[in-house]
């Protein structure tokens, strides 16, 4: 990379800038932060300090827009967005913000003329990796859309030390390694320890009376910890409004012992420091211990206390009063995770705050919106009642008076029927006695959401049936959503360039506009143009994949993708299953036509779940014997990409032709990277299940290949006994694939290696995919023959971009506003130097 041709922080003159330029000004302030804020000069400059310079220098831009907003939902105490996430997957923020800012070709001009890539530096930002995946990415679009929609929110979550771990790959298996996000600093946040809370763990507590001879309780913690906010503005798109991430941070409220130093007990000085930073320190440990448990219990409780905690310091702040809470905040529980903050709001507002618990439990319902985004039971949180004693012990008193009183209610409402009230208790009471958090999530709101349609009809039908039985007027379905921004103007620059160029850039803030391009698809030459983009993308992708995994693979051949969590019910190993049949097709017929393709898997398992690592293990194994055999390696190649990510992400989609969308009908909530894969051109692969049914219904059935079960024929399969050994028995091709891998072909002839997940298929086959097997394979048959024919998978390739207005995270959220949150967009004027300095004065 070449060093800048200006070295001065107050020269920044490039020769054709007008004397006040966008240019002129970013490159003069970009000099200003690397000499003054880096304390570098170009010789000693490295690409870090350059991202960091070009990162302070954007920044400077938001703080003027995030004081301005402050400042106007301060005036006018503003109904505010408070949504709770335990995870935040925001990605890099440097390329969204140019984008947001308009400042994305004056960022790439003023660093050309210092002899910098912009894409360089973009790629120097080190992703905080605070989320597992879809959960995580969607409240990422969720506060970029409420920034663009000019609604007052805050995201509150937690500031993890250590992100989700970065994947690498070692003969074959995954290996977890730390994530080291902050090792450099985040240029973009704000600490603001002056708003530190205090909360509270473990213990007991104490009962007493009042002189009136009113019953209080006291807990008396065994701990503290201190919780630190840490701000970073979010941006809307194109106008003012910044609103603010604020992630929590664990602190001791002492963070060194002088007495237990001065005994000489050196390390036990330090050691409240540990202990209390811990909570803060990994995104989600490691629960099959005990543990691990306790700390993630504790770690969600942690950053639900400090957000409720902050809200009442805001309405102190504002002057309003605390019965208006509910008014001041709608407060959304993205899933589980932060379900606690029923039973602590209640808390702070009984024990706190002395309010009586009718009123408080009025105001409590009023205010919790609950996201439900699973429809696995193992995945609906609950928390051994020992585990949760120990931790939390005055909640659980209070979950036990909700309970009780809401019991009471069912009892009145369906007279006589004990088992629906144990199915709904709050307490699960078979066995060992557990919380039951979605429960406590669905009585202490006033609306429960799924996030797709078939999702919300599954929970009203099975999983909270009892409850919208109950509460059907609670009920509700906000389809998920993606951002434009983020998933096509930034990772996708090509082609949004070319849209924009055809109907103007509105469709970026106003997905719907999408539509205007559908009479193109009939344009040959807009199609050209259209397939010369997709085919630079495949390029692009084609030289990461060769960097970072050795493989040559061919841009003109079909890239067919699979990027998520790695888990059964998604069914990655479906589509191993269907790439060995593939091959065994190949070597015994060597002259067999087929349409060269390039199955592209990424995603990481979690690290306790040892199926999903032997999934993994697999599709890496596959590739290792197919891409090496001559006889099939011009049809054929498998690649695993290595630690999916946000920015690896913003590589894949915009290079994929089919998007691989085969879980289990029935199982998946929505999905969003089928969103973001359809945004971008790719055809979806695709069983009836989450949002593909929607994605289906919008771009066209003819544009999708359908295939499987669906959801009810799946419940009867299972019902009637399914025997996945009939279907094996039954499809000669099906027998040849699992002979092969039992045999040990893929893994030198280690047949114990997968004999694990071979038993658990042939066996029980939980998530069907020996019944959809054969139909999986007929729909790549269908998508083989399409794809030969490239004028016509280009129109349905552009008829799936036109058609995916629907999937912008903007309508989900708008939707949000209207039905759940009730409040309305604030316009913010930006404050100038001298309204400041006028405001100071007052």
């Amino acid at each position: 990379m070449n060093q800048p041709q200006v070295v001065s922080p107050n020269s920044g003159r490039g020769p054709d800038d007008e004397p006040d330029s966008p240019t002129r000004r970013l490159r003069h302030a970009f000099l200003h932060h690397l000499f003054y804020t880096q304390g570098k000069f170009p010789a000693l400059a490295t690409k870090t300090d350059y991202y960091l310079a070009l990162a302070h220098t954007v920044r400077d831009r938001l703080l003027q827009r995030w004081i301005s907003t402050a400042n106007e939902y301060t005036k006018n105490g503003s109904r505010t967005v408070a949504y709770l996430s335990a995870e935040f997957l925001m990605g890099p923020h440097l390329g969204n913000n140019l984008i947001n800012l308009g400042l994305f070709d004056d960022a790439r001009k003023s660093m050309s003329e210092l002899g910098l890539n912009l894409d360089d530096l973009l790629y120097e930002e080190e992703e905080p990796g605070l989320g597992n995946g879809g959960l995580g990415r969607l409240a990422a679009c969720f506060i970029d859309s409420l920034a663009t929609l000019e609604i007052p929110a805050v995201g509150y979550g937690i500031r993890y030390e250590f992100g989700i771990f970065h994947q690498t790959l070692v003969d074959g298996w995954q290996v977890e390694k730390t994530d080291k996000w902050l090792r450099y600093g985040n240029p973009w946040e704000l600490a603001r320890p002056e708003w530190s809370v205090t909360v509270k763990l473990g213990g007991h507590t104490e009962r007493m009376q009042d002189n009136s001879g009113q019953l209080h309780v006291r807990w008396v913690p065994n701990r503290t910890v201190l919780g630190v906010p840490y701000d970073t503005p979010i941006l809307g798109y194109r106008n003012n409004t910044a609103n603010t991430l604020r992630l929590w941070k664990a602190e001791a409220p002492e963070a060194f012992d002088f007495a237990v130093f001065n005994r000489g007990d050196y390390q036990g000085a330090v050691n409240q420091k540990v202990v209390s930073e811990n909570l803060s320190k990994v995104l989600y440990p490691n629960d099959e211990h005990v543990e691990g448990k306790e700390l993630r219990l504790a770690q969600q409780y942690f950053f639900v206390s400090c957000s409720l905690q902050d809200m009442l310091r805001i309405m102190k702040t504002q002057h309003v009063p605390l019965h208006e809470f509910h008014e001041k905040f709608a407060v959304q529980l993205n899933d589980t995770h932060p379900a606690i903050g029923v039973a602590e709001l209640m808390r702070l507002l009984t024990d706190e705050h002395q309010m009586h618990w009718n009123q408080a439990w009025d105001i409590t319902r009023k205010t919790f919106g609950y996201t439900n985004h699973t429809l696995l039971p193992e995945a609906l949180e609950r928390w051994p009642l020992e585990l949760f004693k120990r931790v939390l012990p005055r909640h659980l008193e209070i979950i036990y008076e909700i309970n009780a009183r809401f019991l009471d209610e069912v009892r009145q409402r369906y007279f006589g029927d004990e088992a629906r009230v144990t199915r709904m208790s709050l307490i699960e009471e078979t066995g060992e006695r557990y919380v039951r958090m979605a429960h406590l999530a669905c009585v202490g709101s006033h609306a429960i959401n799924g996030v797709a349609e078939l999702h919300s009809e599954l929970l009203k039908q099975d999983v909270l049936k009892d409850f919208h039985e109950m509460w059907p007027a609670k009920f509700g379905n906000k389809t998920n959503g993606v951002t434009p921004r983020r998933w096509i103007a930034l990772a996708n620059p090509r082609l949004t360039r070319l849209i924009s160029g055809a109907i103007g850039e509105g469709w970026i803030k106003r997905l719907e506009e999408l539509r205007q391009l559908e009479p193109f698809a009939l344009d040959p030459n807009f199609r050209a143009g259209w397939r010369e983009i997709k085919r630079a993308n495949k390029r692009d992708l084609s030289d990461v994949i060769r960097k970072r995994c050795g493989v040559a693979v061919d841009p003109s051949s079909m890239f067919d993708v699979q990027v998520k969590r790695i888990h059964e019910y998604k069914r990655q190993h479906l589509s191993a299953l269907h790439i060995i049949g593939l091959y065994h097709r190949l070597k015994t017929n060597p002259n067999l036509e087929m349409t060269p393709r390039t199955f592209i898997f990424g995603g990481k398992a979690a690290p306790g779940y040892w199926m999903a690592k032997l999934i993994i293990r697999l599709i890496t194994s596959i590739g290792e014997v197919v891409n090496r055999d001559p006889a099939v390696r011009d049809k054929l190649r498998v690649v695993f990409l290595p630690n999916f990510s946000v920015t690896n992400g913003q590589r894949i989609y915009p290079a994929a032709d089919l998007s691989e969308q085969i879980s289990t009908a029935g199982k998946e909530a929505s999905g969003t990277g089928n969103m973001k894969f359809a945004m971008n051109g790719a055809l979806t692969i695709g069983t009836m299940d989450g949002a593909n049914i929607e994605i289906r219904e919008q771009v066209g059935a003819e544009n999708f290949f359908l295939f499987g079960l669906t959801a009810h024929e799946v419940a009867t399969v299972r019902g009637n006994g399914y025997r996945p050994q009939d279907y094996l028995d039954g499809n000669a091709e099906l027998r040849e694939v699992i002979s092969l891998i039992r045999h040990g072909y893929f893994s030198r002839g280690d047949g114990e290696l997968f004999r694990p997940l071979v038993d658990s298929l042939v066996n029980h086959d939980p998530y069907c995919l020996f019944a959809d097997y054969q139909s999986y394979a007929d729909a790549h048959e269908r998508v083989g023959t399409a794809y030969r024919d490239s004028e016509d998978w280009t129109r349905m390739s552009i008829l799936n971009s036109a058609r995916s207005g629907l999937f912008s995270s903007d309508r989900t959220i708008a939707e949000y506003c209207r039905d759940i949150w009730n409040v309305q967009p604030v316009q913010v004027p930006i404050l100038s130097h001298e309204d400041v300095r006028v405001e100071l004065m007052v």
